[in-house]
């Protein structure tokens, strides 16, 4: 039986250095590994595009310099999808960064 897992098993959520919450490498995580969808753009009753957060979407900090980079990819299930690429080599217990582009920081 498949189980859901809100985060990948070698990500945590833990208290962050730049702001609340954060996510953070519980192994080492090698350049390119897709670590996951973290944004879903789906159509609602009214046609409108809503785009909702997964909790990698959640928690994942801004940082101008990050080691994350979000990449759209289409979905037959979802209007549009972006997962997770790590865009260098990440340390055990380096936080995960990405820098926004949906909100305004």
């Amino acid at each position: 039986m498949k189980m859901y897992r809100p985060l990948p098993p070698f990500v945590t959520i833990a208290q962050s250095g730049i702001n609340g919450l954060g996510l953070f490498a519980k192994e080492d995580i090698a350049q390119g590994a897709n670590l996951g969808t973290s944004h879903i753009k789906i159509e609602n009753d009214k046609k409108e595009d809503e785009i909702f957060r997964t909790p990698l979407g959640g928690f994942i900090n801004h940082a101008n310099e990050a080691n994350c980079v979000k990449v759209e990819l289409h979905d037959d299930r979802y209007k549009k999808k972006w997962n997770l690429i790590a865009l260098k080599n990440i340390k055990e217990g380096e936080e995960l960064t990405v820098r926004y582009t949906f909100y305004n920081v």
